[in-house]
């Protein structure tokens, strides 16, 4: 069953297609082999900057006042914990109201993203389906402990993920002592400008990738004699997957940018591997988004593209900073 489950996250044939005329276009078809081997080399630099990382952690554990950082780091748990319990309950109180007009808004024809499509079928004479389609679902429950229980984990998720603003603070309040003047601005930045990308993702999720994949989803028939009825269950945990999926996946200009700091990856090093990321992106696009049609692959793979640019201009090449110095010193000696 569990290999059932992940064979319906592949991409599907026309996927396929796209990604295969992706990697012609970016290598051409004698350079292949040389793909193959940049992701081999690429895999083997990614795992020599993390070996030097643990290295330079290791080091470092000596010098950590732990039983002072254990106590404080405690403190942090608490809070963090305090907030998220505060907020389920806010949530499991509303969740009559924020299930029908949030969670299950997706569901219907007046949802503001079908709107959308129609307007633009509409504006520029577009008689396709994915324009004109009127949709609507209804679901079913078939067990009888399932309302609950999803009453109080959706409560949870959504507090975890309203949190994230606060999680982030708390982790800036616990690194902010051991930081040097000048790493505290650039932190502040980036933890402001990650739970900025966080929240993006989740509303892009919630808005176009999720209602996408359920107009899809939910209307393909495998035959006339079989009618498509979608259960709580099923709804929920594809609504929760996608839309935390989409918000970790706008991350990665934070995540590229502490592993930047580790050592692990460095500007050289993603611009020499730019087109193999391309080729990574289109198929972690095509994972996402099961529909199989070029526009909502695209949806998800041109954003996720931009990211990786985005963290390229934010983290800063290792030869930049002895290259400075250089010329620094070379300028004293001048004078």
């Amino acid at each position: 069953m569990t290999n059932l489950l992940l064979l319906g996250f592949l991409p599907s044939g026309s996927e396929w297609i796209i990604i295969a005329l992706v990697i012609l276009l970016l290598f051409g078809g004698k350079k292949i082999p040389e793909l193959m081997r940049g992701l081999g080399k690429g895999v083997k630099s990614f795992k020599d900057g993390v070996n030097e990382a643990k290295e330079e952690i290791n080091k470092a554990k000596d010098e950590i006042d732990a039983p002072a950082d254990s106590a404080e780091l405690r403190r942090v748990l608490f809070r963090v914990i305090g907030v998220w319990f505060v907020l389920a309950i806010g949530y499991f109180i509303a969740m009559p109201y924020l299930f029908d007009h949030i969670i299950l808004a997706p569901c219907h024809n007046d949802f503001v993203f079908y709107d959308l499509l129609r307007y633009i079928g509409q504006k520029f004479d577009l008689t396709d389906e994915f324009f004109t389609q009127e949709f609507k679902v209804t679901l079913v429950n078939i067990n009888l402990a399932a309302p609950f229980f999803i009453h109080i984990s959706t409560a949870f998720w959504m507090s975890v993920v309203t949190a994230m603003p606060y999680i982030f603070f708390e982790v800036w309040r616990f690194i902010n002592p051991a930081l040097y003047p000048n790493e505290r601005k650039g932190v502040r930045k980036a933890l402001t400008i990650g739970t900025g990308m966080f929240f993006i993702g989740v509303l892009m999720g919630y808005f176009m990738v999720y209602p996408l994949t359920l107009r899809f989803l939910s209307t393909y028939q495998l035959s006339s004699e079989v009618e498509n009825i979608l259960s709580l269950n099923s709804y929920i945990d594809n609504f929760m997957m996608l839309i935390l999926c989409m918000g970790l996946a706008f991350e990665l200009p934070l995540v590229t940018w502490l592993l930047s700091l580790l050592g692990v990856v460095n500007k050289s090093f993603l611009r020499k591997y730019r087109r193999h990321a391309v080729v990574i992106i289109v198929i972690a696009a095509a994972i996402i988004t099961p529909t199989g049609d070029p526009f909502t692959l695209s949806v998800v793979a041109i954003p996720l593209y931009l990211l990786y640019e985005m963290s390229i201009l934010m983290i800063k090449d290792k030869k930049e900073v002895p290259e400075l110095e250089e010329e620094e010193e070379e300028g004293v000696a001048k004078v």
